[in-house]
């Protein structure tokens, strides 16, 4: 019988992480799935994953409980737990419900900024810039989390942001910006350009084009990635 795989998950864990050690391992867990160390699909060893924390099961589980309850980690009856896996029709549904938020949120957003808030918006296009000059798309996929989240800040809208923090949360394991070519985020890039121009003048109405833009062509982006690849689910699959 051949020996048991070890899950790529084990070896992307910090385990000197500060704090009590079911915090510490919800943290750890969840920071392993959002920047894309452990793909959708990827196993989840409660036992070997307690091994290497130095404790029992119970926190592992109480982890994980809470991490299916954010959709990043779902149940398999029989097959244990894995990272979360979405069919391309529920990938494209969370991208709507993102820029669903994210257009609500714009017009208050220019309406309250302030020049600290210009400024973080303008760090974080130049870290964009650096990412699309470097042919660099791990960086641009974190980056450009951080510029859209820069735009929708300043509304203040703390009910609103939370959910579009968790609509992006859902999508993050898949790191959709890593698999489109270095041509496609160099166009999507350009439109940030034209957000950030719109923001800067506090101008609501083009910002809200700009935005409506880059979403088509952010889905005609996301809908080039090839579930046969692993990294969406081919069918929908019943867990418990």
């Amino acid at each position: 019988m051949a020996p048991r795989r070890r899950s790529v998950l084990l070896d992307r864990l910090r385990v000197d992480v500060p704090g009590r050690p079911q915090d510490a391992i919800l943290d750890e867990l969840r920071r392993a799935f959002l920047s894309g160390a452990a793909p959708p699909g990827t196993s989840i060893p409660v036992g070997e994953v307690a091994e290497l924390f130095g404790v029992s099961r119970i926190p592992v589980r109480e982890a994980l409980k809470t991490l299916i309850g954010e959709g990043l980690v779902t149940h398999r009856q029989n097959h244990g737990y894995i990272v979360a896996q979405l069919t391309a029709a529920e990938f494209r549904e969370m991208y709507l419900v993102r820029e669903t938020l994210e257009s609500a949120s714009l017009a208050a957003a220019v309406r309250n900024a302030t020049e600290d808030d210009d400024r973080r918006v303008q760090e974080a296009h130049l870290l964009l810039e650096r990412a699309v000059r470097e042919c660099d798309p791990y960086s641009y996929h974190r980056e450009s989390r951080t510029f859209h989240m820069a735009l929708t800040r300043p509304s203040r809208m703390h009910r609103l942001l939370h959910m579009l923090e968790h609509a992006w949360n859902i999508t993050e394991p898949v790191q959709p910006m890593v698999h489109v070519s270095d041509t496609e985020r160099a166009e999507l890039h350009r439109e940030h350009d034209a957000m950030l121009e719109a923001f800067l003048a506090r101008d609501a109405d083009r910002l809200l084009a700009a935005s409506e833009h880059h979403n088509s062509r952010l889905d005609e982006a996301i809908g080039t990635l090839n579930a046969g690849a692993g990294l969406l689910a081919t069918e929908d699959i019943q867990f418990g």
